[in-house]
């Protein structure tokens, strides 16, 4: 069965999953997982993520995001690209890290939220890397402890999710960490992370009980709420199917706006020379081509007649004017339409 289009909706909970291809491992180290999470903190900084709660397993990983000034697909891309290509060159091997598309699903935030708050935190203590709660709360690779301010992650929402036990910090976090040990005797909690019908209609019960009378019901294996909440997604989802679309800028595209707004040649940066003007329009087209959109870094050094290594040095000094350069992108996008 062909995979249905992604629901990247605008102003909901979004659980992700991506897991390595053939269940490799995707985390071999700590500077590997320490990648990873320096990436995503860089999404939430340039306001494309929040983060409420997450997790690296050794072959996959969770997050529960909302989304911020750009699609959700266009921030994965990123984020998966780029870990993808350091981890490759970083332990020597070549192809694919990750298995097929990442997994996302729209979630019913009244409903899920903290549900799946608990259910993401406690997966180190369910596959048995930590022996017990007291563990989990010093474990580094999970947004728990952050709750805690154990492990404190400046780029995670934690008060949007502590928020919700109180209004003192350390009664709200002594909830919190009370909802996590009464969640680590409830077992592995399928209905929140696959099963189609069941995550969409409340569970097996719900789901007999609807089959035997004449209710109607909504399902969608992308959605992770009642059939009220799923209904309204696909018809919000289906709107936006009928809008004209963005096709994804190609490297000549992306080129000629960043030399428009320097008021270079796209042949200029092309050529040697590093004039001071030259030197930008180039790290803010390699910021743009490489970490805002995820695309590679090797083939915009042949285009460009550099080794790779320069374009990423120049990606990352792009990032301090991150924001000009997205206007200037998004600017060609709104011209386009």
């Amino acid at each position: 069965m062909p995979r249905g289009p992604r629901l990247d909706a605008l102003g909901v909970l979004h659980h992700v999953m991506a897991r390595g291809i053939d269940r490799q491992t995707i985390f071999r180290d700590d500077a590997d997982r320490e990648d990873l999470l320096l990436r995503v903190s860089k999404l939430v900084q340039d306001r494309q993520l929040s983060v409420y709660a997450w997790v690296l397993m050794p072959n996959h990983f969770h997050l529960l995001v909302g989304i911020g000034e750009l699609p959700l697909e266009r921030s994965m891309r990123s984020l998966l690209t780029g870990f993808a290509s350091v981890f490759n060159r970083r332990h020597e091997r070549v192809g694919h890290l990750f298995q097929n598309r990442y997994k996302s699903v729209v979630c019913e935030a009244e409903r899920h939220f903290l549900e799946l708050v608990r259910y993401i935190h406690l997966n180190p203590l369910r596959a048995g890397i930590v022996g017990h709660v007291d563990e989990l709360d010093d474990y580094p690779y999970t947004g728990h402890s952050a709750l805690l301010s154990t492990v404190p992650r400046a780029w995670q929402s934690t008060q949007e999710v502590l928020a919700r036990f109180g209004r003192y910090l350390g009664w709200a976090r002594a909830a919190y960490r009370k909802f996590v040990c009464e969640g680590a005797l409830l077992g592995k909690r399928p209905e929140l992370s696959g099963g189609r019908l069941v995550r969409s209609a409340g569970g097996w019960t719900a789901v007999s009980e609807l089959r035997r009378g004449r209710e109607d019901f909504t399902s969608d294996e992308r959605v992770l709420g009642s059939s009220r909440f799923v209904g309204h997604i696909r018809g919000e989802a289906a709107k936006r199917s009928c809008s004209p679309a963005l096709t994804p800028p190609d490297l000549c595209s992306v080129k000629d706006v960043v030399c428009a707004a320097c008021g270079v040649s796209p042949r200029a940066i092309c050529e040697p020379g590093r004039t001071r003007v030259i030197s930008e329009a180039r790290e803010g087209l390699a910021y743009l081509w490489v970490e805002f959109l995820g695309r590679s870094g090797r083939d915009l050094a042949l285009d460009l007649g550099l080794k790779p290594e320069s374009v990423f040095k120049a990606a990352k000094r792009g990032r301090d004017q991150r924001d000009r350069w997205i206007r200037i992108l998004d600017s060609r996008s709104v011209e386009k339409r």
